[in-house]
């Protein structure tokens, strides 16, 4: 295999790579250790873009897996992140089967959606199968900043989608 054929493949795997890196980091525990109230979650939007966006970048196992990892480090319930990030992506693909063209309005409208009902499921399994306690005030707070987030890396997916695949009309 010729050297750029290997790169090529690599930044292809780019989401993916991001979404298994962010769910093995913490990262966004990271900030709140600076600023108090600033959590937002980018695998969520990461899930999100990439199932409306390109589905095969992501699979549904990887998901999955994500999720588990994700947990495991949290200190999570196992298979509680998987069934909230399982969510968001049934919620990108439902939006791309009914869509024929979406923009940056509609995706986030239907991405508030989808968190909503990702975080309510996460925030009822949590609070009925665990003994972790967590604030509604701090999923309040996550969500909020992860949609006011949500534009900015749109555009910068897109503009990444646009560069490793300049064929497709994304």
């Amino acid at each position: 295999m010729s050297s750029y054929k290997l790169i090529t493949k690599i930044i292809n795997l780019g989401p993916l790579l991001l979404l298994y890196y962010l769910s093995i980091s913490e990262i966004d525990t990271h900030f709140e250790n600076f600023f108090e109230i600033l959590s937002f979650n980018i695998q969520l939007i990461i899930i999100y873009f990439w199932v409306l966006k390109r589905p095969e970048a992501l699979g549904s196992g990887h998901i999955f897996f994500a999720g588990l990892i994700n947990d495991v480090v949290m200190g999570f319930p196992l298979g509680l992140s998987s069934l909230s990030y399982l969510i968001i992506s049934l919620v990108a693909t439902y939006v791309k089967n009914m869509t024929v063209n979406t923009r940056i309005t509609t995706d986030w409208f239907t991405f508030f959606i989808a968190i909503f009902f990702s975080n309510v499921t996460f925030f009822i399994l949590l609070s009925n199968f665990s003994d972790i306690r967590v604030s509604l005030t701090e999923v309040s707070y996550n969500t909020f900043f992860t949609l006011i987030f949500f534009p900015f890396f749109w555009f910068l997916f897109t503009y990444y989608n646009s560069i490793i695949t300049p064929d497709k009309n994304a």
